[in-house]
């Protein structure tokens, strides 16, 4: 028996800020609940992609992550990284010397996640 990832969570200050830059930035739908949090979905037909719940916290992020999504995009990661930029995200700065194959950025709410340069393969 194993278990696999189903849903990633997220406390989030700003529900709206946060689901606008995820849902653009994943592709995914939103699904807002009434109760201050918001389900996003993977497009009808990708079969397997983890969900993310955004659930509204009254308190900011503090410190660095210690979990964190690292995505991989569908074309060239530089181009993918602008249009994060541009959506909203930062470049950051966790200790990385330069030749990682990751570029590290932050959402607009200081949360750490990482553009692969290639998707992960196995040893």
């Amino acid at each position: 028996m194993v278990v696999r990832v189903a849903q990633y969570t997220l406390d989030v200050v700003d529900l709206d800020l946060m689901a606008g830059f995820w849902s653009a930035a994943l592709g995914y739908v939103v699904h807002a609940g009434g109760d201050g949090s918001a389900r996003l979905f993977p497009p009808a037909g990708e079969v397997g992609a983890a969900t993310v719940w955004l659930q509204g916290s009254g308190t900011p992020k503090r410190g660095k992550n210690r979990l964190h999504l690292d995505l991989v995009a569908d074309g060239d990661p530089a181009d993918e990284v602008r249009r994060l930029i541009g959506l909203g995200a930062r470049r950051a700065d966790v200790g990385q010397r330069g030749d990682e194959g990751f570029d590290v950025l932050v959402d607009p709410e200081g949360n750490e996640f990482c553009v692969l340069h290639r998707p992960p393969g196995r040893p």
